[in-house]
């Protein structure tokens, strides 16, 4: 159990918390959301001691343990994978190193044997016995291969450092467990099995992410950090969502009623201060505009973004056709045969494990990569928008967003530009920031703001989501959904995914399985999961 009293923090003339209050208690999964820059990973920080708060306290249960899913993915470059997990639980791996030095040791005294006695009741009764088991266990469900267990952690790629530490956070069953984005990095499958994992975790979970299908399978309460205030809410995202919702609809409408009174009393005042007859009514009227209260009812700080594709032609039938495309990436062959034909009002998410053959999809029809054999055919009356995983070589220069995006606008009027770059949330000073210096989020949003001036009636997005905060996301599948155009993305957003797609493809060994369906459906469909059990156990015989 964790109490928060009175907690209040500052940087400099900026309060980010005051007065936070909240109890979390185990068997409970507590999101954490808010406005970007709103402060939810820095509250981790204050719950774990990595910042010192200004005032108010924070008292967690004597003897409790806390894991804490780290950020520096490069921390244990030199340590095996299991020991990596195993490290997660300080108490037993500090066991487990001075029972290896203590056997290790050529003069083994008395002493050390009566010192190992303990240490082996001690590490039995902390599960070591059971420990790489359990880590592999967990690595198996966050994807690793078996053969990636046995290797240093220099050896493996960002992605799957990333499911590594994650199971080091998760690894002996800790007392509370603070995790902040932890799906970032992780496919559909891994994500699931996340979800499984702290739906059955018995003890307190705090999390910070902007997934919002995870934060409605894992969270018993929400916590909504707005204005230096967290308020706890029971239930998960979408129940928040929608209490949010009308709480805001009911402060705007009596906002709107208290500012048409002060109007009124306003005009009253000035015009009956100087008559004699109507003083007394304009001084009582002055002493209600002084009680009125506009201040302290809030509207959300929260911001979403404009976010609306209008395709400036039709698009007709002949869409896209892909015949026998084939592609190796750095060595590996991640395309062979591949065709596909993409119809007129297809919304079409590619799923799966084969991350790199959706990328090069994406990339060959784009234009951006040529295929080695194969090809594909767009219709006459396409007009294509790519939207890049990796989007850096697009922003190398030191030019301003409204010069940058200038580039891309039919209508070159410098207040037009700067007019729609306000609505994706750049306003003011905020539209002079060179390119080189913005963040991952601002950066995808200048992508977004490139796509909607295209007006293209063929969107291509490779993990659009990545970088963005719940509004913007929010914002995207709105735009997305109303788009009436052909979609082509990717993406590790399951609520994303689910309502927008209405086709599902997924690239296996050997081919590609093809639904009309939803996602969810797609998910739950017992011949889709027989075809990629069949597709994976082909693959593996024709490799040993």
């Amino acid at each position: 159990m964790i109490f928060v009293t009175d907690v209040s923090l500052a940087f400099g003339e900026r309060s980010l918390f005051k007065d936070v209050n909240l109890k979390f208690t185990p068997g409970n999964c507590y999101g954490i959301i808010g406005a970007n820059g709103s402060g939810k990973s820095t509250f981790l920080k204050i719950l774990s001691g990595e910042i010192e708060h200004d005032r108010g306290e924070i008292s967690i249960g004597a003897g409790k343990r806390m894991a804490i899913l780290k950020q520096d993915h490069f921390a244990f470059e030199e340590y095996p994978v299991l020991e990596t997990i195993v490290m997660g639980y300080a108490k037993l791996y500090a066991v487990q190193k001075e029972r290896e030095e203590i056997y290790a040791k050529e003069d083994f005294s008395e002493a050390d044997g009566l010192r190992a006695a303990d240490l082996e009741a001690e590490y039995a009764d902390l599960g070591g016995w059971e420990a790489e088991a359990e880590a592999s266990r967990m690595l198996s469900g966050l994807g690793l291969e078996e053969e990636d267990h046995g290797k240093l952690m220099k050896e493996l790629d960002e992605s799957k450092k990333v499911r590594v530490l994650l199971a080091q956070a998760l690894f002996g069953n800790p007392d509370i467990l603070l995790l902040d984005e932890p799906t970032n990095g992780l496919d559909l499958e891994s994500i699931a099995w996340l979800e499984e994992y702290l739906i059955n975790f018995p003890n307190t979970v705090i999390v910070v992410s902007h997934d919002r299908h995870f934060l409605n399978a894992v969270c018993t309460h929400t916590c909504d950090i707005d204005y230096g205030r967290i308020s706890m809410y029971s239930g998960n995202y979408d129940f928040w969502y929608q209490m949010s919702q009308m709480l805001q609809r009911q402060a705007r409408d009596q906002l709107k009623k208290n500012e048409d009174k002060a109007k009124d009393l306003r005009e009253f005042i000035q015009r009956f201060s100087s008559n004699a007859s109507k003083s007394r009514q304009a001084t009582s009227r002055k002493k209600v505009l002084e009680k009125l209260d506009l201040d302290n009812i809030k509207v959300t700080t929260r911001k979403f973004p404009y976010v609306a594709f209008k395709s400036e032609r039709e698009i007709g039938n002949n869409v896209l056709r892909i015949e026998k495309l084939a592609y190796t990436f750095e060595g590996t062959r991640v395309l062979e045969n591949f065709s596909l034909t993409v119809n007129k009002g297809d919304k079409i998410a590619f799923v799966g494990a084969e991350h790199q053959a959706k990328t090069s999809v994406f990339q060959i029809v784009a234009g951006v990569e040529k295929a080695e054999a194969g090809d594909y055919y767009w219709g006459q009356t396409t007009s294509v928008s790519y939207f890049p995983k990796d989007n850096a070589g697009w922003f190398s220069s030191d030019l301003s967003i409204t010069e940058w995006l200038r580039q891309y606008s039919a209508e070159k009027d410098e207040s037009y530009v700067r007019g729609f770059l306000g609505r994706m949330l750049f306003s003011g000073d905020e539209a002079l920031k060179p390119v080189n210096v913005l963040s991952g989020g601002e950066k995808v949003r200048c992508m977004l703001s490139k796509m909607m001036l295209s007006g293209a009636n063929v969107l291509i997005m490779d993990e659009p989501t990545n970088h963005l905060d719940l509004e913007a996301i929010t914002a995207l599948n709105d735009g997305l959904k109303d788009f009436n155009g052909v979609l082509l993305f990717n993406s590790h957003d399951h609520e994303f995914i689910n309502s927008i797609a209405n086709r599902i493809v997924e690239i296996v060994p050997g081919g590609l399985i093809d639904r009309m369906m939803p996602f969810d459906d797609y998910l739950a469909d017992e011949s889709v999961k027989a075809l990629r059990v069949q597709a994976y156990h082909h693959a593996e015989r024709l490799s040993i």
